[in-house]
């Protein structure tokens, strides 16, 4: 099953480099093929995130979290019938991401599959190759280099003078990685607790070192398909109008809004009303009302002795 899957990505991508003829352009079209083709779930994703964003704000979802904030299992419980009786699907937001993860392995596979160099190696892929899309013998050999890089090698740039090559798709990967997360991330709202906005935060700053890691160590091929899919889901984004871009201001913390809690009357025999009650006078004022009061009472009159 599994092998039949990577199949499929191998004869994709020879048969765009059969088209293009390089096959660092192959990889950016599959990339964005790949966009066009889970564009709806991530549309969808959208639109369930913004659904999410809303109920967390309402005031029953509010109450819950305060009333059970100290009985998980009871709150989960309560979030759960409250999710069904609204139509928000907490896992749809998760589903493109999952999607993904199949992707990025078998396009690896197919990478080192398409770019081979040993006569076992092509006869491997002769075999993977559907003949009716592609002839083997109008491809091979295949031409893994892509402006500086060798796809089928981890990439270095190597600059007259520096002792090092430079991993200079590995850095454009985690800068845009960092640039996707804070982009399209979605904000916690505050009757959700700490532990959501914590665990967002540390995705913010693990993901890209993650993602830079796997373009620093393996095929470049790779990388350049991270690159390109960020930029492309930035895109997509911008299309629906849900970038953020103040979240880019990372020198700025951003207050969250403040929720209003309704204020909660109890009626009890003797109360009294606020308007009643007038404030207790200074000291300074008291003796002030003494003496005008001293001043304005009347002399005793004199009698004539």
């Amino acid at each position: 099953m599994w092998e039949s899957f990577v199949n499929i990505f191998i004869n994709i991508l020879l048969y765009i480099y059969k088209i293009s003829g390089n096959f660092g352009v192959a990889i950016i079209l599959f990339t964005i093929l790949i966009k066009i083709v889970i564009y709806p779930l991530m549309r969808s994703q959208i639109k369930s995130s913004a659904a999410m964003m809303e109920l967390q704000k309402s005031p029953e979802y509010i109450e819950m979290t305060e009333r059970y904030a100290n009985d998980k299992e009871k709150l989960a419980e309560e979030q759960m019938k409250l999710y069904k009786k609204t139509g928000v699907n907490p896992t749809a937001s998760c589903l493109p991401t999952f999607i993904q993860l199949p992707i990025i392995f078998a396009l690896y596979q197919a990478i080192i599959a398409a770019i081979v160099s040993t006569p076992l190696g092509m006869l491997d892929l002769t075999e993977r190759v559907y003949t009716n899309w592609i002839k083997i013998g109008e491809i091979f050999p295949i031409n893994p280099n892509f402006l500086w890089m060798n796809l089928g090698q981890p990439e270095r740039l190597n600059v007259a003078g520096v002792p090092f090559g430079i991993p200079v798709l590995a850095i454009l990967v985690v800068l845009t990685t960092l640039l996707q997360t804070r982009l399209t991330q979605q904000q916690t709202p505050t009757g959700d607790g700490a532990g959501t906005g914590m665990m967002s935060g540390m995705m913010n700053i693990y993901m890209p070192l993650l993602m830079g890691y796997m373009s620093y160590t393996l095929a470049s091929g790779l990388a350049l398909y991270f690159m390109i899919s960020n930029v492309f889901t930035i895109v997509q984004y911008g299309i629906e109008g849900k970038l953020d871009w103040a979240a880019l201001k990372f020198w700025e913390k951003r207050a969250p809004k403040p929720v209003v809690k309704p204020v909660r009357r109890q009626s009890t025999a003797g109360s009294v009303k606020a308007s009643t009650v007038k404030p207790k006078a200074s000291a300074a004022e008291t003796a002030k009302i003494d003496a005008s009061e001293f001043k304005n009472k009347k002399k005793p009159k004199k009698t004539n002795s």
